[in-house]
């Protein structure tokens, strides 16, 4: 049994959540789901960057305390689990959890102790929205590139990190496969800022600057631990480093596989600093760190601070559940941005659910009851070959290979091949021409029970794949597919089609 950990970022709580967040949960999600279903042992952490300056800045527009603020809207996050159907074993904030401080400090003090903390007087432009001092090279038309706006000039004496020390461990890591950086091209970018040469960076923040908020750098209150240091721990935090938990042991330092998935916006924190950082404390590092693209809105980010963000909530309460996951890994490419809009929500969940497998399953169903009873007849002692039972027996392997490379488009086009191959075999052996046959003593009944059972066969499949990705929606289709020979219920409709009440986003 394979060992697993894998974790989503945890966003800034500086607004609700948007549907960008959705769609990182609902992939790690699928990825645990899918991990279990095969029978490896896995945790799954999400959680909340509490302790971050945006936040205390959207407090003070608000005209609320900080903690208040953060509070409400850490909550929202951790709501998402049921609309989304998120199976997460933890959620950690940054702000409350006991663990997290904690760890923190044992974090701080470990690099400490290694020599890799320093203080300096330091002057850079700053992106709140990023959290980041960039050098000019790095701004698109002086306005940083994620965000596009200005950064701010700031000069103050701060923490340092010896991220230079570790600028040769960290390429020969990456560029070896040590820690795998999927997809190719997000590696290649790491490697590149790499090989221009790392700088030291800086790990604190003025305790004025930070409007107070934050975790005090061990011994010297005047500082606030920079929020990245501080959220990245989150990984190793939640499993009880500085709290002496067994949990950090076995989830950490002997798991199998240490998954992140990420943004590409915060590729430099987990790929460059974070294995760094980890280094200088003496822990393992993450396996692998999956990186997906952005969800758009007509071409352009989906963001809370571009004012386009999409409440996943709202959709699940307008479409459902079912309809909402199914767009986030059929129709998001494993590389390149994905523009979201309600009529392809609707559209691929009309033409996959509601028109393909809920069709399948219910004519599948009907006959049964129509021609055998509702008894499903013994499947024969070898199944017809051709291309549905080729396509039932490379789904796992190809459902495997694919989430293996984080590709979730290219798992679900396996499943779908059984979907569309059962389709087509219902239209090619017109079992209600065997039906009519067989009851004009023209033909055997082992034909039509032949067909039958491997309609049943191939929809199990199909249900038993689609496990991780639709886990409520494949227990309905296989509790209509009922188990071994026993009698089936009535067929009960699946899929409804969606009829969108409103335009598209």
């Amino acid at each position: 049994m394979t060992r697993r950990y894998i974790t989503t970022a945890i966003p800034y709580v500086n607004s609700k959540p948007h549907l960008g967040f959705a769609m990182e949960l609902v992939q790690t999600d699928v990825m645990a789901r899918h991990w279990r279903h095969r029978g490896d042992e896995v945790r799954f952490l999400s959680g909340t960057d509490d302790n971050s300056l945006k936040n205390a800045l959207a407090a003070e527009a608000e005209g609320v305390p900080t903690a208040e603020f953060v509070n409400g809207n850490a909550a929202a996050f951790h709501d998402l689990r049921d609309p989304l159907q998120i199976s997460f074993d933890d959620f950690i904030r940054t702000s409350v959890d006991q663990r997290h401080r904690a760890g923190v400090d044992r974090l701080w003090r470990a690099a400490e102790r290694s020599g890799d903390l320093y203080r300096k007087q330091y002057e850079g432009l700053y992106c709140v929205g990023c959290e980041v001092f960039y050098v000019e090279s790095e701004l698109a038309d002086g306005l940083c590139p994620e965000h596009l706006t200005p950064p701010q000039l700031v000069s103050e004496e701060n923490w340092f990190f010896k991220l230079s020390r570790y600028e040769s461990r960290l390429r020969e890591l990456i560029e070896s496969g040590g820690l795998r950086v999927e997809p190719e091209s997000r590696r290649n970018e790491v490697l590149g800022f790499i090989r221009q040469g790392l700088q030291d960076f800086s790990v604190s923040r003025s305790t004025e600057r930070a409007r107070g908020w934050g975790i005090e750098v061990p011994g010297d209150p005047g500082q606030v631990i920079y929020v990245w240091w501080d959220a990245l721990g989150n990984y190793i935090t939640a499993l009880g480093y500085g709290s002496g938990w067994e949990d950090h042991r076995r989830w950490w330092t002997e798991s199998d596989s240490r998954t992140h998935v990420i943004g590409k916006g915060i590729i430099r924190f987990h790929a460059v600093y974070w294995p760094a950082m980890l280094m200088s404390a003496g822990e393992p590092l993450p396996t692998t760190i999956f990186v997906h693209d952005y969800l758009t809105v007509d071409g352009k980010k989906l963001g809370k601070s571009l004012g386009n963000a999409v409440d996943p909530v709202a959709i699940v309460d307008e479409f459902g559940s079912d309809a909402l996951r199914w767009w986030l890994v059929r129709d998001v490419a494993r590389v390149g941005d994905a523009d979201f809009t309600t009529e392809r929500l609707v559209n691929r969940y009309n033409e996959d659910l509601a028109n393909g497998l809920g069709n399948l399953v219910n004519r599948t169903v009907s006959m049964i009851h129509k021609y055998r009873g509702g008894h499903v007849p013994a499947l024969p002692g070898k199944l017809p070959s051709g291309p549905l039972t080729e396509a039932v027996a490379d789904a796992p392997g190809a459902v495997d290979s694919a989430l293996d490379r984080f590709d979730f488009r290219q798992a679900t086009a396996a499943i779908w091949r059984i979907v569309d191959e059962a389709n087509r075999y219902v239209v090619e052996v017109a079992p209600w021409t065997l039906a009519k046959a067989e009851k004009e003593g023209d033909t055997a009944s082992s034909a039509l029970d032949e067909v039958l059972s491997t309609l049943v066969y191939a929809t199990r499949a199909v249900a038993d794949e689609l496990t991780p990705f639709l886990p409520s929606s494949a227990r309905r289709v296989a509790a209509q597919l009922g188990s071994g020979g026993a009698r089936l219920g009535k067929p009960a409709p699946l899929f409804p089609r969606i009829e969108p009440k409103r335009s598209p986003a």
